[in-house]
């Protein structure tokens, strides 16, 4: 079996067998990226392939590290660029002077599985649904946040708290219906 290195090397020499295993190697966490960010599978597919083709063209740029790291970052990349071209804001209003709140009750979400918990963040409003991916999933700060979408800080923040409010909701929802 090839190290992920010799299957690197392979693609950069424009190897078929290579680019074949690199793609049977990514492609189920990466399209996982991608349905984050999007409302339908028709989406999140055309947001793979053209990461895909990101992740070949650009290949001579990857100068070591954490490989997987680097070809998440091309699919987020892709995925928010994605969001900027297809999507009016849904939040315009600068919210720096609210506070972030975090919900009392976190421990709901250790009750549930993971994609118990994913269908759930998918049912969020879009702006939530991409700031809380963003935050939570990939580990952004809120000034890369703002940064990457184009809104202020505070707007980005105030998202963040909706949408863990809007998830505390509905997640104690999901426990009531079960009790009965």
């Amino acid at each position: 079996m090839q190290t992920e290195e010799e299957i690197i090397a392979g693609c950069k020499q424009g190897k078929a067998a290579a680019q074949e295993k690199l793609y049977t190697l990514y492609s189920r966490r990466m399209m996982a990226v991608c349905t984050r960010y999007t409302k339908s599978r028709f989406e999140a597919e055309d947001i793979f392939h053209e990461a895909f083709v990101k992740v070949f063209k650009h290949l001579d740029s990857y100068n070591g590290g954490s490989f997987e790291g680097w070809v998440r970052r091309i699919f987020v990349n892709t995925a928010i660029n994605h969001w900027h071209q297809n999507r009016k804001y849904e939040f315009q209003t600068d919210y720096s002077t609210v506070e972030e709140s975090t919900p009392a009750g976190d421990d709901i979400i250790s009750s549930i599985s993971g994609q118990e918990l994913l269908l759930l963040i998918n049912q969020l409003p879009e702006g939530y649904k991409v700031i809380f991916n963003l935050y939570v999933v990939e580990g952004y700060n809120h000034r890369e946040i703002s940064e990457m979408l184009g809104i202020a800080e505070g707007t980005s923040k105030s998202q963040l708290a909706k949408a863990k409010s809007h998830l505390k909701k509905t997640l104690q929802k999901h426990s009531i219906s079960e009790k009965c």
